[in-house]
């Protein structure tokens, strides 16, 4: 490892043509990222790809198409509005897979950055929080520049990298970014409680991020032997951990561990992963693979949607064909979830937008994706109950997915069904 005095020295490395990673949500390196767009007027068509990142992502900035490109691995909200030229693009593919595009040499990476916790005493520093696809960048890659930071947790799994490993560091001191807590509304409460009454004892769960996660998460104080097993963790299981609801003793895939992809959260969450046995984060091809998360028990996959068609077809990472998010790992836990003794595939979401339109339609709206096909999809729920659409016909889907939806656009659903169902 070379020491390096500045990001601006560290990112002398990127040349035109390059594929560089970087490392994504809370361990974003965004001295490194800065540096790298400050050097926009000698760098042409340097590839950026990543995960969602944190941080402003100017690269993405129309006004440096000329410098840099951008392949989304997953769209989050700072690249949203650049999306859909080719130029900004987004690469559909399983979270499960990506580590191999590195591996195989399918998508080479030239220079990985990264964010990493300082270094033990035997020289190993770890990825922190973000596992994920960024131990296959890493080790893929022909050049590793690190940031390293003395507030990133060092966290137990398949993080660890030998300092040898990385060709130019800079140090930096700065607190992790951290997601705001959720505000539940009472749709969302209802939505939890409905999930809820789904999840059986000794269950493992695994969920995202946001209201409806939280929600459900906050439902499930009073179960028992809960355990962990998912691509990402947040602040909302520290409640059932502290409890003893989740204590990850009927797991069969690392029993007494949660096991995670990636940690979003707070400072609080951060704190809890730092350095604590107890918590692995593994790399995401394993832990996100159906038939590694099939060995558990029960496993409960509760994940969120765009629109779900009456016929059970879910979109979830786009509007139309606008994409708004990526693919991520629903259809792996939704099929792993399907294949575990006792498991339960579960759709959550609520029953309109924001702006009001149903999230339960006739049809998926042109130009949107199924992440998951109507075949995948076991339970849908929305806060006014539950449809059971396994094993069930188009008729009997509709029906039951009708009686789910917004009161005030029944009858619609209703009358649009038929209707197609008099084209057919």
């Amino acid at each position: 490892m070379r020491r390096l005095f500045s990001a601006a020295e560290a990112v002398q490395c990127i040349q035109s043509g390059h594929r560089v990673f970087i490392h994504g949500g809370a361990a974003t390196p965004i001295s490194l990222v800065e540096a790298m767009v400050e050097q926009a007027d000698r760098l042409r068509d340097v590839e950026v790809t990543h995960l969602h990142t944190s941080g402003e992502a100017a690269y993405g900035r129309p006004q440096y198409q000329e410098s840099f490109r951008v392949a989304n691995l997953f769209v989050g909200g700072n690249l949203r509005k650049y999306v859909g030229t080719e130029r900004n693009d987004y690469v559909p593919v399983f979270l499960s897979e990506i580590p191999r595009l590195f591996r195989e040499g399918r998508r080479h990476i030239n220079v990985a950055m990264l964010q990493v916790s300082p270094p033990d005493s035997h020289g190993y520093v770890t990825l922190g929080p973000s596992v994920d696809v960024a131990m296959a960048a890493a080790e893929s890659a022909d050049v590793v520049v690190a940031e390293i930071n003395p507030r990133m947790p060092r966290t137990h799994g398949d993080g660890f990298l030998h300092v040898s490993r990385i060709d130019f560091a800079i140090d930096v001191d700065r607190p992790l970014p951290e997601s705001p807590p959720t505000k539940l509304g009472e749709e969302e409460r209802a939505i939890g409680e409905h999930v809820a009454s789904l999840v059986d004892d000794g269950a493992t769960l695994q969920m995202g991020i946001g209201a409806v996660p939280d929600a459900v998460l906050a439902a499930l104080t009073n179960h028992k032997h809960l355990g962990i097993h998912t691509e990402m963790v947040s602040d909302g299981v520290l409640p059932l951990i502290e409890c003893g609801a989740v204590d990850n003793s009927r797991k069969e895939v690392h029993p007494d561990k949660v096991v995670a992809g990636f940690a979003t959260g707070s400072r609080k969450l951060y704190d809890y992963i730092d350095d604590n046995p107890a918590v692995v984060l593994l790399d995401i091809a394993y832990v996100n693979r159906p038939t590694v998360i099939a060995r558990n028990p029960k496993v409960t996959a509760i994940n969120s949607a765009v629109e779900v068609d009456l016929t059970g077809q879910v979109c979830a990472d786009s509007i139309g064909h606008r994409i708004i998010s990526g693919v991520g790992g629903q259809l792996d836990f939704m099929r792993g979830a399907a294949l575990s003794p006792g498991g339960k595939p579960i759709i959550a979401l609520t029953s309109r937008a924001k702006k009001g339109e149903s999230r339960i339609v006739p049809t998926l709206r042109p130009g949107s994706g199924v992440v998951t096909t109507r075949m995948h999809v076991h339970y849908v729920v929305t806060e006014f109950g539950v449809a059971d659409l396994f094993g069930k016909s188009f008729f009997e889907r509709a029906k039951a997915l009708t009686s789910i939806a917004h009161p005030e656009v029944r009858d619609d659903l209703e009358r649009d069904w038929q209707a197609l169902a008099r084209k057919s």
